[in-house]
């Protein structure tokens, strides 16, 4: 779900971190209007407010707003800043760190917001535009920008243009991208509703603690990302690399060696080469 990125995923890869992410987004939004107010996962609606401060003259006001916009762009900037730097020290923990720094956000405000609602409530705006920001950039960086969670102006744009073309596009290859796409965008917008009804049923009872399911959801996130360690999928895209392996032109050959090592696990399922490919690579060796 983390680990792949850009056109090592394929649809299953961008629907399971399109449904997490979504739907955290959705209860982040949700809740965060309900304790201040304030929208917590995009800046559209903020820029207008904020141009409608300056005309005003209440500068003050204005600069909040500001403030609104510049911490989730500093969200965004700071996990791509992150992301760049993991991958030339340590691939291995290139998106664990920033939805681990995601998720202590929405922790510290889960057990700290009722007081912050109080003695400074923009604070908490902030801190969760900052949030949203850091995962929209995540994402986006991981999907090569296939996937974006935390706003739906876009979304329904997209999903509107792609509908209409249903009705005039007829090749079976495009309109096979066509129900991809369209089921990819259905997924993020269901789950982000989800997320939003989550927060607000629960809001009422709990307050901000509310974002602790955030949390647990990214965690177990991480959690199975970390121990998924031989997925169908997986064992499919290996068995295509091995076949265009197998298939290229042998006839100066005299076999072909497929060695497999997992650097990250123990174990290594050699049985399921060997069942899986099906050759006798060796038959006609003279060793």
């Amino acid at each position: 779900m983390f680990k792949h990125q850009g056109n090592k995923r394929n649809l299953r890869h961008n629907l399971k971190i399109a449904s997490l992410l979504s739907f955290v987004a959705g209860l982040v939004n949700v809740a965060g209007f309900l304790a201040v107010q304030k929208l917590t996962t995009n800046v559209t609606g903020h820029f207008a407010f904020f141009v409608d401060e300056i005309f005003k003259l209440n500068f003050k006001q204005g600069f909040i707003y500001f403030l609104y916009i510049f911490f989730f762009f500093l969200g965004s900037f700071f996990s791509s800043l992150l992301v760049e730097f993991l991958l030339r020290k340590n691939e291995k923990y290139t998106y664990v760190i920033p939805t681990a720094i995601e998720s202590i956000i929405l922790f510290g405000i889960a057990v700290f917001g009722e007081h912050l609602i109080i003695q400074n409530p923009d604070f908490i705006a902030y801190t969760l535009l900052f949030a949203m920001g850091l995962q929209n950039s995540l994402v986006t960086k991981i999907s090569n920008a296939t996937v974006r969670t935390t706003h739906l102006t876009g979304l329904f744009t997209d999903l509107g243009i792609e509908l209409s073309q249903l009705f005039f596009y007829h090749e079976d290859s495009f309109r096979k991208k066509l129900f991809v796409s369209i089921k990819l965008r259905m997924t993020i917008i269901s789950f982000f509703f989800t997320g939003g009804i989550t927060g607000g049923i629960f809001y009422s009872n709990m307050g901000l603690h509310v974002l602790l399911i955030g949390v647990m959801a990214l965690l177990l996130g991480l959690l199975y990302n970390r121990n998924l360690q031989y997925t169908n999928i997986d064992i499919e895209e290996r068995n295509n690399m091995l076949e265009d392996i197998i298939n290229k032109d042998t006839d100066n050959l005299r076999g072909t060696v497929i060695l497999g090592f997992n650097l990250e696990y123990d174990t290594y399922p050699y049985s399921l080469v060997a069942g899986n490919l099906g050759t006798n690579l060796q038959d006609d060796l003279e060793l």
